[in-house]
């Protein structure tokens, strides 16, 4: 991972803080949907998980030394929450996970493009967002097109190669990330404005992953607390 952090900056949020602090939001967002749908306050917490693993989800593409390998970890864990989800509601409607996932290809092809610096390479990236935006008109992907556009958004802040982000990048990539946000805070703004609230704490993100390197851990707590609740509601109807 990068290091932004100098001598006189103040402590910074490892990214393994972050992912806990979005995770457990998350857990609070889906403990309101499956048993507290008319209470408000757990959807607003929600808000803060998706700005910040949107985020982590570019600076993993950045950093990544196998492409491949961390687009199927993800794309493979969005299946398996899939099938859980299916399961539990008959709904179609795709995770977060397979949103994630469309936005990595798509922020390779950008990679390829700025690192190149050919027109050539262009014409994948466009063609790519264009099928993306298409695929969403026939399939429900969670946050949409605008959704899978914030990590890409934000994976433009970054440099072409894989190499330590300055101080000003840092700033500049979370400053894309508050740009990217807000057409989807335009689509739902009574609920969707708190996830500017993750900018300040994505401003005392370290670059540093922190102590444990949990890999796919944070991703892989998705289907398992989903499969959990749904498990704890069906217990409760019993």
């Amino acid at each position: 991972m990068s290091n932004i952090a100098t001598a006189t900056s103040p402590r910074r949020l490892s990214g393994n803080a972050l992912k806990v602090i979005a995770a457990t939001t998350m857990v609070v967002d889906h403990i309101g949907v499956v048993f507290f749908p008319y209470m408000a306050l757990f959807r607003i917490i929600g808000r803060l998980a998706f700005p910040i693993f949107a985020f982590m989800i570019a600076e993993g593409c950045h950093y990544t030394k196998n492409r491949l390998r961390y687009f199927l970890g993800i794309f493979l864990l969005g299946l398996v929450c899939q099938a859980v989800y299916f399961v539990a509601s008959g709904d179609t409607y795709m995770n977060i996970l397979l949103t994630f996932s469309c936005s990595i290809v798509l922020i390779y092809l950008l990679q390829e493009w700025k690192a190149r610096q050919s027109l050539v390479f262009m014409l994948p990236f466009a063609a790519a967002v264009a099928a993306a935006y298409v695929l969403n008109q026939y399939v429900q992907l969670d946050y949409g097109f605008i959704g899978l556009m914030v990590p890409v958004l934000v994976a433009v802040a970054y440099p072409a190669r894989r190499e330590p982000i300055s101080e000003l990048q840092h700033i500049l990539r979370v400053l894309a990330l508050a740009i990217a946000l807000i057409p989807s805070v335009l689509e739902a703004p009574a609920l969707r404005w708190y996830c500017f609230f993750t900018i300040p704490l994505l401003l005392l993100y370290s670059g540093k992953r922190g102590k444990k390197n949990f890999k796919y851990g944070f991703y892989l707590f998705y289907p398992l607390h989903l499969a959990a609740l749904q498990i704890i509601a069906w217990c409760i109807a019993a």
